[in-house]
C-alpha cells in the first residue's frame, strides 16, 4: 500500500507551495520593456518640462505670488478659482493633473497611432483652460517634426489661464519669442458661451480683447456660433493651403470646437479614427473633422487620460520626463513563466499517474480484495469493498 496519497493533506500542501513558489518566481521575474517611440516621447515630455520651467521663472521674476495650496508644485500654471475672464466651472484636480510634463509622452502616442508623418499639417484648438495641457501639445508637435495650424479661444475655466493680464497667448507668445515653441496661435476668439463670451461681463470680454490684439493674432468674433464654427474652419483650410489636414487636436471644452458641452461627452478622450454616426446638437470644428475621415484627437478628461496612459492623478512632487507606464511596462518573462509552468505541469502529471495505480473507474482497489455483498429488507444488494 502506498504512503502517500495525492488526496492526502501532505501531498495538496506541497502542490500549493510549488505553486505558490512559482507564482512568486513568475512576478519577481517581470521585466520592464520601454513602449513604442520611448525616445520621441521622452523628448516631448524633457521640451514640455522645459517650456514649464521657463513660465513659471517669468513669473517669479515678475513678482507674481503662487499660491501653494492650490499650485504646490509651485508650476504658475495653475490659475485663481475666479477672475474677470474666467468663463466656465472647472475642477482644479484635473488642472493639477495636467501640469504633468509626461503629457507630451501621450500626445506623441495618440499622433503616432493616428498616422501622421513629418511634415504634416495638424489642426489645433486650445482653450485658455488648460495651459499645462496646450504646452504638452506644443512640445509633441514640435518633437515630431510636425505643422500644427492653432485657433485658440482665450476665456478660461476655474484654475486655467485666467489672468487677465497673462491669458494663455500670453503663454504661448512667451514660448514662441524665446525659440522654445516656434509655433503659435494664427487666430483666436473670446471663447465662452457662444464663443463670443457670453457669461462675461463687459470688462472681461474687453481684457480678452486686448489680450488678442497685443498678441498679434486674428480676431474670430462672429455674432453667430454656427459662422465662428465656420471661420475656424476657412482659416485652417487657408493656411495648409492645397495640402491636407492630417489630423484634429482639440484641448479643452472649447464651444467652436466642441459645437455643443453634449459633444464633448458623446466622443471618447484620445483618439478616434473613425467617428461613429451620432445626433450630435451642433456640428463643431471636431465634428466635421471627424466626418471628413480626419482622426481626431481629444483631450478634456483628463484625469481619465491619464489613468488610461499609467499617468498619476494630482501628482505632488511632479514626476520628471520619463515617468509613468506611457514610457515603460512591465512584461512577464516568457523564459521564466514557460519553466513555471512546465514544472507545474509535469510534478501535476507526476501525482496524476501515482495516483492512477490506486484508481480504477472512480473507485479504490485494494489489491488481492474481492467484493461482498450484503441483503436488506429495504434496500438492493449494494457492493461492500
Amino acid at each position: 500500500m502506498y504512503k502517500f496519497r495525492a488526496k492526502s493533506n501532505i501531498v495538496l500542501s506541497v502542490l500549493s507551495i510549488m505553486a505558490l513558489l512559482a507564482f512568486i518566481a513568475v512576478e519577481n521575474g517581470k521585466l520592464e520593456v520601454k513602449q513604442e517611440w520611448f525616445r520621441e516621447k521622452l523628448d516631448a515630455a524633457q521640451l514640455a518640462q522645459k517650456a514649464e520651467e521657463a513660465i513659471r521663472n517669468y513669473r517669479l521674476e515678475k513678482g507674481i505670488f503662487i499660491d501653494v495650496i492650490n499650485d504646490p508644485n509651485q508650476t504658475a500654471l495653475i490659475g485663481q478659482e475666479y477672475t474677470m475672464v474666467t468663463t466656465d466651472r472647472g475642477y482644479i484636480e484635473a488642472k493639477l493633473s495636467s501640469t504633468n510634463p509626461n503629457f507630451a509622452a501621450v500626445v506623441v502616442q495618440l499622433l503616432k497611432e493616428s498616422g501622421v508623418k513629418k511634415n504634416d499639417y495638424v489642426a489645433v484648438a486650445f482653450t485658455g483652460s488648460f495651459p499645462a495641457l496646450n504646452i504638452s501639445v506644443l512640445a509633441a508637435l514640435e518633437t515630431l517634426d510636425l505643422k500644427p495650424i492653432i485657433i485658440s479661444s482665450v476665456g478660461a475655466s476655474n484654475y486655467g489661464a485666467n489672468d487677465p493680464y497673462f491669458t494663455w497667448l500670453d503663454m504661448e507668445n512667451l514660448l514662441y519669442q524665446s525659440k522654445i515653441f516656434h509655433s503659435r496661435s494664427v487666430a483666436a476668439s473670446i471663447g465662452g458661451g457662444l464663443d463670443v463670451g457670453r457669461g462675461l461681463s463687459p470688462e472681461g470680454r474687453e481684457l480678452i480683447e486686448e489680450a488678442i490684439l497685443r498678441n498679434d493674432v486674428e480676431f474670430i468674433h462672429e455674432k453667430y456660433l454656427e459662422n465662428s464654427i465656420a471661420r475656424r474652419l476657412e482659416v485652417y483650410e487657408k493656411v495648409s493651403g492645397d495640402e491636407p489636414i492630417k489630423a484634429y487636436i482639440n484641448v479643452g471644452g472649447g464651444i467652436a470646437s466642441l459645437g455643443n458641452t453634449i459633444n464633448g461627452k458623446l466622443i471618447e478622450p484620445g483618439l478616434t479614427e473613425f467617428l461613429p454616426m451620432q445626433n450630435f446638437p451642433i456640428k463643431g470644428v471636431i465634428i466635421q473633422m471627424g466626418q471628413n475621415k480626419i482622426p481626431i484627437i481629444h483631450l478634456l478628461n483628463v484625469n481619465q487620460l491619464a489613468a488610461k496612459y499609467g499617468l498619476p492623478a494630482s501628482p505632488v512632487p511632479l514626476p520628471e520626463p520619463g515617468e509613468g507606464g506611457i514610457f515603460i511596462q512591465e512584461k512577464y518573462n516568457m523564459w521564466i513563466t514557460g519553466i513555471a509552468t512546465l514544472f507545474l505541469v509535469g510534478v501535476i502529471l507526476l501525482v496524476y499517474f501515482s495516483e492512477k495505480k490506486h484508481h480504477q473507474l472512480g473507485t479504490d482497489v485494494v489489491s488481492g480484495s474481492q467484493p461482498q455483498y450484503r441483503s436488506d429488507n429495504d434496500t438492493d444488494d449494494i457492493p461492500v469493498i
